[in-house]
């Protein structure tokens, strides 16, 4: 009885084998011609700007915490207004996961998942993006956000110098 079911089972193996043997493949020649991705499609991390063109990024550094491979740097610098952003902002591509971790924890849109697939280089040193490399002239998936109309802040005058303010600490003046 064993000996039967096992013959009819090699059949059945083989019966689905040449089935697909003399169907059409389909391939797809992946530079030139791109496969339709699923809308929610999680490609290449992109930093986005405001409707104003303005960068979204005010170098919070939530990103950075949130990566659980640590290959998101920055560093923070303010502007003449008042207005935070990225002075320099790299990803190292050849250690991301593409979790999006990041993307959920960035609290102005700045970084997006794009829809697009990652390109992988030869060179390792060619993963490493800079900001200017993912910097890309639109808003992303919400249009009409802007990070400091939506929270109220207006950033028009010093640090400290308004009503009930206090002047910002140096912690370094505590140091002997």
């Amino acid at each position: 009885m064993s000996i039967l079911t096992d013959i009819k089972e090699i059949f059945t193996g083989l019966s689905i084998t040449l089935r697909h043997i003399f169907r059409k493949p389909v391939t797809v020649q992946f530079p030139e011609e791109r496969r339709p991705m699923p809308e929610r499609f999680r490609g290449s991390i992109v930093l986005t700007r405001d409707p104003d063109g303005a960068e979204r990024c005010v170098a919070c550094y939530l990103c950075s915490g949130a990566c659980p491979v640590d290959c998101i740097s920055m560093a923070a610098a303010e502007g003449e207004n008042g207005r935070r952003y990225a002075a320099w902002f790299r990803i190292n591509f050849s250690r991301c996961i593409l979790c999006g971790l990041c993307a959920e924890a960035c609290p102005t849109l700045a970084i997006q998942m794009s829809p697009e697939m990652f390109n992988c280089r030869r060179q390792v040193i060619d993963m490493v993006y800079e900001k200017e490399d993912l910097l890309i002239d639109g808003t992303g998936k919400d249009p009409d956000y802007n990070f400091y109309r939506h929270a109220g802040i207006g950033v028009v005058q010093p640090r400290g110098s308004g009503d009930g303010e206090q002047a910002p600490f140096d912690p370094r003046s505590l140091m002997p």
